[in-house]
């Protein structure tokens, strides 16, 4: 028998490929639709799962093939609702999930790297260091099991998916896009693009690609801060992809796609909360085709040294916005409780 580690991933080839082996082994075209559909729309989790083949053909395809597919290896229930999931990949590594219910909507916070290399200063994950990237099938795994519990626990299915969870989804460009690819498609989960989410740290160049590849999805900017010098004492990716460069890299983004575009701004107390902050938030968000700027409540962690402002200076920073004429919602954190929530996510649950 084939060692497992030298098997290829049977979700790794196209449904051409698929036919193409089948016909190697004199086996019908129509085999590797059948095979197709298990592995995607009938999420399969073991070639034993695909009943309506012979056993023959499951050993077979056992023997020629791996079927590596994430699972649940923790879960946590939040006071709030929130459900956070630690999964393990085929090799043993650890990432979590995030689902998030609301009366109008269900949506998963999903992850895109194991850990995440670019070491914010606020962010749990960041402190991890990146372990690898997650393959555009354990993507997929992580949409499938957080939808799992999504009827499961709510009755409901996953209305949106947010790309918020643990790693940089621009520096997994080809897995991000395949899984959302997959996820949208017929013979996947149907899912629109329209009600997903990438968010990114700020990778230039790699905005612009999603322009180039007239992507569909929506895209959210983690800002954090309204300067060049602040944002780099809290995110070292801007000391390479400063303000002026993802201001133009955004509004390329827009031009090319006409997606929705938000800025995420987690309020720091004494760091970016001022009125000065504020009024250069404003004029950040008028050089960018933005619908929407968010502003995160921060979420706590033993690493870092921030913490949340007075609600008094929340409320100030905001009406200073609202006064400016800025499309502004504070999003109240879930999850806080389970260490669900922005930030915090760094493979604790128990």
């Amino acid at each position: 028998m084939l060692d497992t580690v030298k098997k290829r991933n049977i979700r790794h080839l196209s449904l051409q490929e698929l036919e193409g082996y089948f016909a190697e082994m004199g086996q019908p075209k129509f085999r590797a639709k059948q095979v197709y559909e298990w592995l995607w729309q009938k999420k399969a989790r073991t070639f034993n799962d695909m009943t309506n083949l012979s056993l023959t053909l499951r050993a077979g395809l056992s023997e020629a093939f791996s079927l590596p597919a994430l699972r649940v290896d923790a879960s946590q229930f939040s006071s709030d609702g929130t459900v956070k999931s630690r999964f393990k990949t085929h090799d043993g590594h650890l990432v979590e999930g995030v689902l998030i219910p609301t009366e109008e909507r269900q949506t998963a916070c999903v992850s895109s790297q194991i850990g995440c290399s670019l070491s914010c200063k606020f962010c749990a994950t960041g402190y991890m260091g990146r372990k690898r990237n997650l393959d555009y099938d354990e993507i997929y795994d992580e949409v499938v099991l957080l939808n799992q519990q999504a009827e499961a626990t709510y009755g409901k299915k996953l209305s949106n998916i947010v790309f918020m969870g643990m790693g940089e989804p621009l520096l997994n460009y080809r897995n991000v896009l395949a899984a959302i690819e997959r996820i949208g498609a017929p013979d996947g989960l149907g899912m629109s693009p329209r009600r997903i989410t990438v968010s990114t740290a700020g990778v230039a160049k790699m905005i612009k690609q999603l322009g180039d590849d007239k992507v569909r999805f929506k895209l959210a900017l983690s800002l954090h801060a309204p300067n060049d010098q602040k944002r780099s004492e809290i995110m070292p990716i801007n000391e390479t992809n400063n303000l002026k460069a993802l201001i133009e890299a955004l509004n390329y983004f827009y031009k090319e796609t006409g997606n929705e575009i938000t800025l995420e701004y987690i309020l720091f107390n004494n760091f970016n909360d001022s009125l000065k902050d504020a009024e250069e938030l404003v004029k950040v968000y008028r050089q960018i085709p933005a619908d929407l700027v968010n502003i995160i409540e921060y979420n706590p962690i033993e690493a870092a040294r921030f913490t949340k402002p007075p609600e008094a200076t929340i409320e100030q920073f905001m009406d200073y916005l609202s006064a400016n004429r800025v499309n502004a919602r504070l999003r109240k954190s879930r999850g806080k409780d389970i260490d669900a929530a922005c930030g915090q996510l760094a493979n604790k649950a128990s």
